[in-house]
Formats: structure tokens, sequence, C-alpha cells
């Protein structure tokens, strides 16, 4: 561990899961992360919390697309405990009507109602480069959760929430191996919306190329 850094205790961090899924919620997190943090020396840009108890030299803070998904329930797990958080959730249907950057907006401004029914943040730092809309001073950071610890657990808060209720949507359309694949366009997935065709958690407007490709085999 090479440099300490300590958190505002009233910066958000910001960031959302599920953008790009082909079905299933876009969700978002927000959390204020309250303790002192330690940069860790990794190959990739992560923090731990102040150690006070052996489990939390296991936990690290990172984007956590960048962490197993072992190492993300240890920090969500952390996440949970310490800090103020508020987590959003914006359903496919809305998706398809209002098409997914307003929907990642609201799923950002859903968490952030939830986080300020326990503290109120005096600034935003949201991930990403898109302009949002929040009624307090906010600034947009292109990767930035590899680069703000509170950005990086409000993408561990979206990632876990997210990758759960896919598992659990697995027991309700067992056809679609959500479990795996959590909604991603990962080929399987395609291959069993080419067999089975959409359920109700696909994202209709994502799926046009599929659908046509679909119609065209029955067709032929």
């Amino acid at each position: 561990m090479d440099s300490t850094v300590v958190t505002s205790e009233r910066i958000a961090g910001i960031d959302e899961a599920g953008r790009g899924a082909l079905a299933g919620p876009v969700v978002a997190g927000a959390v204020i992360l309250p303790n002192i943090l330690t940069k860790r020396r990794s190959h990739i840009p992560c923090w731990s919390p102040y150690v006070r108890r052996p489990a939390d030299a296991d936990c690290l803070i990172a984007d956590s697309k960048m962490l197993s998904p072992e190492q993300r329930d240890v920090a969500y797990t952390w996440i949970v405990e310490h800090c103020a958080f508020g987590v959003g959730i914006v359903d496919n249907v809305a998706i398809d009507t209002h098409g997914i950057l307003r929907a990642t907006e609201q799923a950002m401004q859903l968490a952030l109602d939830e986080l300020r029914t326990n503290i109120q943040p005096t600034s935003l730092l949201i991930d990403g480069r898109d302009a949002f809309h929040f009624d307090c001073p906010h600034t947009s950071v292109i990767r930035g959760d590899s680069i703000h610890p509170c950005i990086a657990a409000g993408s561990i808060i979206a990632k876990v929430t997210r990758d759960r209720l896919m598992k659990e949507w697995h027991h309700t359309y067992p056809d679609y191996l959500f479990h795996e694949h959590k909604g991603y366009g990962a080929e399987v997935h395609r291959l069993r919306i080419m067999k089975h065709g959409p359920c109700p958690l696909h994202r209709r407007s994502f799926l046009r190329n599929i659908l046509n490709e679909q119609l065209s085999l029955l067709m032929a």
C-alpha cells in the first residue's frame, strides 16, 4: 500500500450497471464513503478501507467490472455495512418507452433520492461523459470508476444488485440462462432469443437485429 486518501463524507459517487444489456433493468448505485481509504498497489486502480478487522483487508473498492464476483460480494457487504448508499432500478418497459439515456438518468435520480433519506450530499461525481441533470453540484467523470473510490463503490452496488436480480429471474425464465450472462449480449443469450423469442424482461428496442434475423430464418 502506498498512499492514503480521505474521502469526503458528503461527496456521493454514482454509477450504473446494465446500460448495454439486452434484458432486465438498468440499475444505479449512489454511495458516500465516510472512511479513510488506502490506495492499493495493484494492476488495477483500487482502494481498501482502513483495516480494523481481518475481513477488511480483503475488501477492494474498484471498478466493478475489474473485480471477480467474489470480490464484488465482499466489497458490497462492506459498503452496505459501513456507508450511506442508495439504489435506483428502472425496468425494461421504461427503457423501451423512454430510451436508455433517460432511463439511466432516472435510475441515478432514484438512487440519489434513496441516499438522501440518510444523508444529504453536497456534490456528486457521476461516471461517464453524459450531461445528466441533478439539483446539486455535480461533475461527470470519464472512467470515473477507476479514478474516484466513491464512484467505484457506486458501480459495485449497482452491479451486485443487478446481477442478483438477474439470477432470481433465471428461475422465472430458465430458457434464457440469465444467471450466466445477466442479460447481456453473449452468444448463448442471443441463441436463446433466436430459439424462444423474447420474454417479458427483454428490451424490445435492443432486439431489432436479432428479431429480424429470427424472422428471416422463419421465412426462409
